[in-house]
């Protein structure tokens, strides 16, 4: 990031983007948009501000979405939304936004933990996460550079996404079969 980044969000809201995202459909698995890294995008283009709204607007109607990457929706970008509020595993929380380009910075307190994701609707896995976390990143519209220091539940649906944006899904990190459940639960 060329710029000092902001701590935080700098109130950033989705609100910012100026436009309404459309909901779109999400893929799963084996769809092959999901196994590609996706290119950085430049946060100020129009095509990736109407996506981040679309990222949201998904999200939103998406009962028990926390997060969702631009994958998920067909597109290879490195552009992601989180949202956990209200979940009852967050203890911090950033609210609703989005990031581009984003990429951890540091990383500790390593902690195992149970992810799903509606990409792979079956299917839940125990993944070794980070619980505390640094992430820098860019606002969509305005291109500001951010850095959010973040822990818990917040920051293993921010690894989660950030690695959908470099085609890995959580299958990809759990550590062996035996880490694989069937879904008890359809969301």
């Amino acid at each position: 990031m060329s710029a000092e980044p902001y701590v935080g969000l700098g109130g950033w809201t989705p609100a910012d983007l100026g436009v309404l995202g459309e909901v779109r459909r999400v893929v799963c698995a084996p769809e092959p948009v999901l196994s590609r890294s996706g290119p950085e995008v430049d946060p100020t283009a129009e095509e990736t501000v109407r996506l981040a709204a679309d990222l949201v607007a998904t999200m939103r109607v998406s009962p028990g979405c926390v997060g969702l990457a631009a994958p998920q929706v067909g597109v290879e970008a490195q552009v992601f939304a989180v949202d956990v509020t209200g979940h009852p595993k967050a203890v911090t929380v950033h609210g609703t936004f989005v990031l581009c380009n984003a990429r951890v910075v540091e990383a500790s307190r390593w902690k195992p933990g149970r992810e799903g994701c509606m990409s792979v609707p079956d299917l839940t896995g125990d993944v070794k996460r980070a619980s505390r976390l640094v992430v820098e990143g860019a606002l969509p519209g305005s291109g500001t550079p951010v850095r959010l220091v973040t822990d818990g539940f917040e920051a293993r649906a921010l690894q989660h996404e950030i690695d959908h944006c470099a085609g890995l899904l959580f299958l990809d990190r759990v550590a062996g079969a035996h880490a694989v459940y069937q879904r008890k639960v359809y969301l």
